[in-house]
Order: C-alpha cells, then sequence, then structure tokens
C-alpha cells in the first residue's frame, strides 16, 4: 500500500505544481502585448493625430485619433482584443464606424503605451481617455460610444458602467473571464485562481445604454453561450447579431458585420 501512498502523494504534489504554475502565468495567458508596426494612417480625407496621454499613474497611453471633416464629431473608442495592436485599424475607420471620429490607444504594454496591463489598470485608464475625449472641443461629449472586442468587451462593459456612454458594441464579449476559463479548465480552481475575472454580468444589470452583441455560431474561444448571457442581463436594449460560420477571429470579415455596427450607430449615435 506504500506505493499508493507515495502516488497519491505525488499526484497532490503535482496538483499544486500546476496550481502556482498557472497563478504565476496567468499573465501570459490573458494577455499578447504586441509592439508597434509602422505608422498608422488615416482614411482618405481624414485627420489623423497622434496622442499621447498621461494616465493617473504617470504611465504614458499611446495610439491615434482620427476624425473626419466635420467641425464637431461624435466619437467611438475602440478597446481591442488580448493580441491587437489597435493603431493598425485606423485606416478602415470609416469602413467600420462611418462618418465617425475613431479612438485607438493602446493598452498598456501594447504598441508604444508604457506599464504593464492588468484589469484594474486597463478600465482606469479606459475611463481616463473617455474623459480626455469628453474635453475636446471637437469631439461631441454626449455622442461617445464604447466598441470593445473579446478582451476589450470586459474593459468596454466596465467603462460604460463608469461613464455616459451613449451606446456599446460588443464584439465576442464573455460573460466574464472566470467563466470561460471555468469551461476551458473545469480541473482547477478557477475562482480562487484568477486575478483579473473581467466579470461584465455583474455589471450588466446597472448598464442602461444601448448594446450590439456581436457573435459568431462558431466560436470556440468564446462560445455563443457566454455572449448570450451577458446581453440577457443586460439593462437597456440589447441587439443581437449572430453569424453563421464565422469564429472569434473571423467574425469581422463577414460583409454583414460593418454593415451591422453601421446601422446601431446610425440610430444610437
Amino acid at each position: 500500500m506504500a506505493w499508493i501512498k507515495f502516488l497519491l502523494a505525488a499526484a497532490i504534489v503535482g496538483y499544486l505544481l500546476v496550481l502556482v504554475l498557472v497563478w504565476l502565468g496567468q499573465d501570459r495567458l490573458l494577455f499578447y502585448p504586441r509592439a508597434s508596426h509602422g505608422s498608422a494612417a488615416a482614411p482618405q480625407g481624414w485627420q489623423l493625430e497622434a496622442v499621447r496621454i498621461v494616465a493617473h499613474d504617470a504611465t504614458p497611453l499611446v495610439g491615434v485619433l482620427v476624425k473626419p471633416p466635420r467641425e464637431r464629431a461624435p466619437l467611438v473608442i475602440y478597446f481591442g482584443g488580448n493580441a491587437e495592436e489597435v493603431t493598425e485599424y485606423a485606416a478602415d475607420a470609416q469602413k467600420s464606424y462611418g462618418d465617425r471620429a475613431a479612438l485607438y490607444v493602446n493598452y498598456r504594454g501594447y504598441g508604444e503605451s508604457g506599464g504593464k496591463p492588468s484589469e484594474k489598470d486597463l478600465v482606469a485608464d479606459g475611463a481616463e481617455l473617455f474623459d480626455w475625449a469628453a474635453r475636446r472641443s471637437d469631439i461631441d461629449a454626449t455622442r461617445i460610444a464604447l466598441h470593445g472586442r473579446s478582451l476589450g468587451s470586459g474593459v468596454a462593459v466596465q467603462v460604460a458602467a463608469l461613464r455616459p456612454a451613449r451606446c456599446v458594441i460588443l464584439t465576442s464579449p464573455f460573460d466574464s473571464a472566470r467563466e470561460v476559463a471555468r469551461a476551458i479548465y473545469p480541473w482547477l480552481p478557477v475562482g480562487m485562481l484568477m486575478r483579473h475575472p473581467f466579470d461584465s454580468a455583474a455589471l450588466a444589470p446597472r448598464i442602461h445604454a444601448p448594446a450590439l452583441f456581436l457573435m459568431g455560431d462558431a466560436d470556440t474561444l468564446i462560445p455563443k453561450s457566454h455572449s448570450e448571457r451577458l446581453a440577457s442581463l443586460w439593462a437597456g436594449p440589447a441587439e443581437r447579431v449572430s453569424f453563421e460560420g464565422f469564429g472569434h477571429n473571423d467574425l469581422g470579415m463577414s460583409p454583414r458585420y460593418d454593415a451591422a455596427v453601421q446601422v446601431f450607430l446610425d440610430r444610437h449615435l
């Protein structure tokens, strides 16, 4: 029987070691910072402005603001996925959002932004970006929308709970990062381990801004059920658009995707 006790003890030690490794390495599983690759561009005829905002803790946040040729524009603030360098999307702002300004500022540790990403800091930075934009005379502070994709949906939801966004667009959103991780790692005590739970479901019943939920029915990373649950908890009007045959990374390639976003913005922004 001694060998059974030895195997049991070895299994327990091995499991505890895995828990320690997951605890220490979870940031690398959640965040994939990318460096900048070349200069951002604006749509033809638009103005591109380099943005450098100093956060509350003196961390520089770097990105771009692109503006259409109009005196005072509504604005969409984009919060990207966990492996996106968001200034790459500046050239497609008109295709994505129509005749509206767009703000693309990289998370901490991404692009040319300083610091290291964390849930707390990304949300605080998002609120600061909203305040910075709302103070500008060339931005209509009463018409600011938030767009979050994947990880960015968790940031956008929390910023929407803190600031008066006119409307919210959520691409491949989750109810909480904790619930997604539980489905992937059912053998781990995820609730005890996660430092960045991004619990959007807890905040959704408090947010009354209209929201658009864009979901791929072939998404295996954040299955559609997580997006549907978040939509069902949303306090404001919740519009759902599902894309058959599209998954997590190719959702924006659907010819219906940009059209759905612009129709929603035309109605609410």
